[in-house]
């Protein structure tokens, strides 16, 4: 086995994959950690698993509105569970293929099994030591199981286990309504289970805007049961597994638990580094170099726990990756935050949200899709848009919406917040007639109102035609 590198990797999730794309590019000295399975939490149990169930899910769903369009008939569909599961694993197993192609070609530099730190520049692997010049960990996360609830073991499902399922149950309970939890339990109601979804927050999906929580709130209880606020337990039931919350009980077949996911660094040495560590075990970590103080170690991706998204630890491995191989460090701004949940109506943060400003100081715009065009022709007329501005030459600052179409519109969002932009900039752009994104017009005229109008040559001026089929 190899003895000393200039480069160690651990973890070949997206931010190891990103950072062995940057490493090898400057050097062939250097070795990928993993301890099995390969194949990243993206494709293997995360995203691409799950919006291919929710893709099936939604699909059949349609066939309630079918009626509306005129089309009749529908009701002799049905969902055959194991056929779609079935599929799900299909297309999971060709995506992972991708990924392991990435790392079909290290040969001995691929080492398979748990790493762990011996200081800052040496790492031990089931008992063998490797020297490294830089170290970079990227260890990835894992889903949370109170251990409480793991005595109900036969009856608890999580997104690492819950793709693996041949057939589905009749009643679910999905504790936890953030993205996923949200996400998969919408998925499941719409193939025809009993959902039963519980959070202790009072908002779901990460929504900090409380009107735009509401609007959430009030869609998604329409095709499953919604508690929020609450604290749950569980208890045995003869028939399944019971969960409780003040005074009121549900028995469900199983249940999904999606209360988060910790970061794997409880066994990684972290403690030998001699840097302070939170109260849960983690370094504070530079996001601008990936860098843990002043010592030769990185740490990148959901690992850190600085913003557990695909894209942003694909970056962080990046960053990674060019101050492992540089002299010098290499700092880089990092991208306008942006968050999508892929349930109807999408949900999507772009920017800053509600919670992180003053709303003494901006201008608000919304639009309730409820009466737009577009949505009312697609049969997709519901949810709310709230679009932040700076009440000082109408800057754009950030969006919260549960919406149609919410991920484009979030990304039309993040390139005008990225470029600086301001209301009247954007209105400046043309909007084609009939789209969705008309609705964002109508949020961004609201703001520029407010404003000191632009100038007569300008046709960002040009306003709204009053007429729901014009606008």
């Amino acid at each position: 086995m190899i003895n000393k590198v200039d480069v160690a990797i651990i973890g070949a999730g997206t931010a190891g994959l990103a950072a062995l794309r940057d490493v090898r590019r400057e050097t062939d000295d250097f070795v990928m950690i993993n301890k099995p399975p390969y194949g990243t939490t993206c494709a293997r149990v995360g995203c691409m698993p799950s919006k291919t169930l929710i893709a099936a899910a939604n699909a059949f769903h349609a066939r309630t509105l079918l009626d509306t369009f005129g089309i009749r008939g529908a009701d002799h569909l049905k969902a055959d569970i194991p056929a779609i599961m079935e599929r799900v694993r299909e297309l999971r197993d060709h995506f992972v293929d991708g990924v392991l192609d990435a790392t079909d070609d290290l040969d001995a530099r691929n080492i398979a099994g748990h790493a762990r730190l011996d200081g800052p520049n040496r790492v031990t692997v089931d008992g063998h030591t490797i020297e490294a010049r830089q170290i970079i960990l990227a260890p990835g996360s894992s889903p949370i199981v109170p251990k409480p609830w793991q005595a109900f073991s036969d009856h608890i499902l999580t997104t690492d286990t819950l793709f693996e399922e041949r057939d589905l149950p009749a009643r679910i309970g999905v504790i936890g309504l953030g993205a996923i939890g949200v996400e998969m339990a919408q998925a499941l109601a719409r193939l025809g289970l009993e959902v039963h979804g519980f959070d202790g927050a009072d908002h779901m999906a990460g929504i900090s805007d409380e009107k735009v929580a509401e609007s959430l709130r009030a869609s998604l209880s329409q095709e499953f049961a919604v508690h929020l606020g609450v604290e749950v337990d569980l208890a045995a039931a003869d028939d399944g597994v019971q969960i409780k919350w003040g005074d009121d009980s549900v028995v469900v077949d199983k249940v999904l638990v999606a209360v988060g996911r910790r970061q794997n660094v409880q066994d990684l040495g972290l403690e030998t580094l001699g840097v302070p560590l939170d109260d849960k075990g983690l370094p504070e970590v530079d996001p601008q170099t990936m860098r843990i103080g002043q010592t030769p170690v990185l740490l990148a991706g959901d690992a850190n726990a600085i913003r557990p998204i695909l894209h942003e630890s694909s970056d962080e491995g990046h960053i990674a990756g060019l101050n492992a191989v540089t002299d010098k460090p290499v700092r880089l701004d990092r991208r306008t935050p942006m968050t999508v949940t892929f349930c109807e109506p999408q949900v999507a943060s772009v920017g800053k949200r509600a919670s992180e400003l003053d709303f003494d100081e901006c201008l608000v715009g919304e639009i309730d899709f409820s009466t737009q065009g577009r949505a009312r022709v697609m049969q997709e007329n519901y949810g709310l848009m709230r679009i932040y501005a700076s009440r000082d030459g109408g800057r754009l600052l950030g969006a919260e919406m549960a919406a149609p179409a919410a991920e484009h519109m979030a990304q039309l969002l993040a390139l005008a917040i990225h470029k600086d932009h301001t209301v009247h900039d954007l209105l400046g752009m043309p909007f084609y007639h009939p789209t969705l994104e008309e609705g964002l017009r109508s949020a961004l005229r609201q703001i520029a109102r407010e404003l000191p109008p632009c100038s007569i040559s300008d046709l960002a001026g040009c306003g709204s035609m009053e007429v729901e089929a014009l606008d």
